[in-house]
């Protein structure tokens, strides 16, 4: 067996004598009187590209919707959203570039250096009718905004033209449920007059969180990308069917209640067109009492627990209607649970005050 001594030797200049643990722990020793800095990002270099005649310089990876916005160009969108990754499905915001055969989405397409740009052409403007006219023939665009549903795409439609009417009136809504059932690939030949096709269909009122108004729907994608990988992973809807018979659905269509989802609310957050919505501002909305200008809009922070997510409350007759996060939120994104989107009636219903009116 190999024998092991183990030889003690004393301490050289080289090795000098370790500081006991309580000295240590009794002085410790001097904290840096400054903050360290955070470690330097170098910035992206610039790409110089020319927008409508216009030359223009932006950091490398930045949109020609962001190069747009940064000479005020206004640039219609509609699936498009600041805190998800574009999809490239609603194609109102292309525009045209010199040596390319089609017309580009703005939203997703990066600068490049040289770049030749047209954002109001005839080509740009006759496209961009031609897709608000087959929208407004089949969706109601009344509520539909760029990101929030706000009107103004209606404006948008009144500046390029659009007229929805000339593809005729529109067919009958469907019966409530009817679209759910429509199998991919199952087509029937139209009965009757001709008349313009229509996801018109009533509202589906399932619980008391908020309501899905699928008439409203223009297939931006937006609600599913938030309920999926990009924000909240419950992935309790997607799109069931296909061509015109696509629709935004639950797992077999089933109520929501039933289904997957958690009702933190980030669809509504994200959807541009009224389609989902509030219950309480659909609620009025149908009473006629909804009125934004009157609004008066608080930023605050979720009471909840110690995340710290950011809230917007809109409140209109000492009430609070809805409960929003804004998208450059450094902690939500612009997302938030159901507690911070939907737990607010505890305030609405404050001892000694009087419930609204029926």
């Amino acid at each position: 067996m190999t024998e092991f001594r183990f030889e003690r030797r004393p301490l050289t200049s080289a090795q000098p004598a370790a500081q006991p643990v309580s000295d240590i722990i009794l002085n410790p020793p001097a904290r840096a009187s400054r903050t360290p800095a955070a470690p330097a990002i170098e910035a992206p270099p610039e790409v110089g590209l020319t927008i409508d005649g216009v030359p223009v310089s932006v950091p490398a990876g930045t949109t020609i919707l962001g190069a747009c916005r940064s000479l005020d160009i206004d640039t219609p969108t509609m699936c498009y959203a600041d805190n998800l990754q574009p999809v490239n499905v609603c194609r109102v915001c292309v525009v045209e570039v010199t040596g390319s055969r089609v017309l580009v989405p703005a939203c997703s397409r990066k600068v490049e250096p040289g770049m030749e740009v047209q954002t109001d052409s005839e080509r740009v403007r006759h496209s961009r009718r031609m897709v608000l006219e087959f929208l407004g023939s089949s969706v109601d665009l009344s509520l539909a905004g760029p990101i929030t549903p706000d009107g103004s795409i209606a404006a948008y439609a009144e500046r390029y033209g659009a007229d929805a009417t000339r593809y005729g009136p529109s067919a009958p809504p469907a019966p409530a449920g009817e679209r759910d059932t429509h199998l991919a690939g199952h087509h029937h030949a139209a009965a009757g007059e001709a008349a313009a096709a229509t996801v018109a269909q009533p509202t589906k009122v399932d619980n008391e969180l908020y309501v899905r108004d699928y008439s409203k729907c223009i297939l931006c994608y937006k609600c599913v990308d938030a309920c999926g990988e990009q924000a909240q992973n419950t992935f309790a809807i997607a799109v069931a069917g296909r061509g015109f018979d696509a629709r935004i659905s639950t797992e077999q269509a089933v109520p929501l209640p039933e289904s997957a989802c958690v009702y933190c609310g980030n669809c509504i957050g994200v959807c541009p067109t009224g389609a989902l919505m509030f219950k309480s501002e659909y609620d009025m909305r149908e009473a006629g009492t909804w009125d934004e200008s009157a609004q008066v809009r608080t930023d605050t922070i979720c009471p909840y627990c110690g995340v710290g997510c950011a809230l917007t409350l809109h409140a209109q007759d000492d009430r609070i209607v809805k409960v929003t996060s804004p998208s450059d939120s450094s902690v939500t994104d612009g997302h938030l649970c159901i507690k911070g989107r939907f737990g607010f009636e505890f305030v609405n219903n404050r001892p000694g005050r009087q419930p609204p009116e029926s």
